[in-house]
């Protein structure tokens, strides 16, 4: 996920991930990369990106929703968000028909093989790290992961990972304590039923 307003030009600052939803339009975010004290304008998602390469093309928001206490006070339980795209001069376009999507879990088990997958925002392409989750607390989960820095913030967990496409399960995104960790240790908010409330929300017209 690119930030058109970066300091230097359009960087890379955020991961993001196309999530399945009716409409077929959704992404899943950390809520820090999308909203500091207001939301960012200058968002864009680019699927597949890699040695400067666009083979998806470029899509942008068209809504964003986060949790109210993430706006209220930055809440680490509550640093998830979705954001419904689309791309500029093909309105009808699809990204989940473009690009297929991940699938998404509420409530899930605290501890499982987990697949993290990331843009640091030095590197052209993606890195990524397999192994447990573990509770860290009643909110938090963790998973040891080292070298994920900046610009991996909002990757997706993957679970359940078909070995013939890829595809797998959503169960958290890089955020929540400390927005997401460290160079050891990276967190997600548990997604509970708040979360799939705020999902709920994203998908309703």
């Amino acid at each position: 996920m690119f930030y058109a307003e970066a300091p230097g030009g359009p960087d890379h600052q955020c991961t993001a991930a196309v999530v399945h939803s009716p409409r077929g339009n959704l992404l899943i975010t950390a809520a820090h990369c999308v909203y500091q004290g207001d939301f960012r304008t200058d968002l864009a998602f680019v699927p597949g990106y890699h040695d400067g390469r666009m083979p998806y093309g470029v899509w942008v928001p068209t809504r964003i929703d986060v949790d109210p206490s993430w706006t209220a006070d930055r809440d680490p339980d509550h640093d998830v968000a979705f954001i419904q795209v689309r791309r500029p001069g093909a309105d009808k376009a699809n990204i989940e028909s473009t690009t297929s999507a991940e699938r998404i879990r509420f409530n899930p088990p605290p501890s499982a093989l987990t697949r993290l997958i990331g843009y640091p925002y030095d590197e052209e392409h993606p890195i990524s790290c397999q192994n447990s989750t573990k509770p860290f607390s009643p909110t938090q989960l963790s998973l040891i992961c080292p070298g994920f820095p900046a610009g991996t913030s909002g990757s997706p967990l993957l679970t359940d990972i078909d070995p013939t496409t890829g595809r797998g399960t959503i169960t958290g995104v890089l955020g929540g304590h400390d927005e997401g960790g460290d160079d050891t240790t990276s967190y997600t908010p548990y997604f509970t039923n708040a979360v799939a409330r705020l999902y709920h929300r994203a998908t309703t017209p």
